[in-house]
């Protein structure tokens, strides 16, 4: 008989989870740069028309959306004659309230910018293709009024 016990149950060495944290780190901030915030959930669908002539905004943090098109929900507020939605933030805006809540979007709008970009704030119209012109020329007239004068329609690319 040997004077030595040899054990056979062997030990499974423990495993470095110094750089697991590291990996999650780097998985998190990858996710955190890469993932764009939705600023409004969509009440109204448009389709954008098609354009040949398309230029990229500069800088999408100076851009207000307004969208004009169709009530996805029967409860949304409309315009006479009840087939056309406007969507300010989150909210959709009854008739007889329109130039109050448009003047009160973009005052609430440049407030909430600095003094210099307040001047480069531009003001996107999302509207749907089958909107009729009226609508919208409420809205430019309105934005005229308050001294927002750069205007982007938007639209998607024509396909040649």
């Amino acid at each position: 008989m040997s004077r030595f016990k040899s054990n056979d149950k062997k030990e499974t060495p423990e495993l470095n989870m110094g750089s697991m944290s590291d990996i999650i780190f780097m998985f998190l901030f990858f996710f955190m740069v890469i993932t764009t915030m939705r600023e409004a959930s969509l009440k109204v669908h448009f389709t954008p028309p098609k354009a040949t002539e398309i230029q990229k905004l500069e800088k999408k943090s100076l851009v207000a959306n307004i969208y004009i098109g169709a009530p996805i929900s029967k409860n949304e507020n409309t315009l006479p004659p009840g087939e056309v939605s406007v969507q300010l933030n989150d909210q959709t805006i009854k008739a007889e309230e329109l130039v109050t809540e448009v003047q009160n979007f973009i005052g609430s709008e440049k407030e909430s910018r600095d003094a210099e970009d307040r001047n480069k704030l531009t003001f996107s119209l999302k509207v749907d293709k089958d909107v009729q012109m009226r609508y919208v020329n409420t809205i430019k007239n309105e934005l005229r009024k308050n001294n927002a004068l750069k205007i982007n329609y938007t639209a998607s690319k024509r396909e040649k």
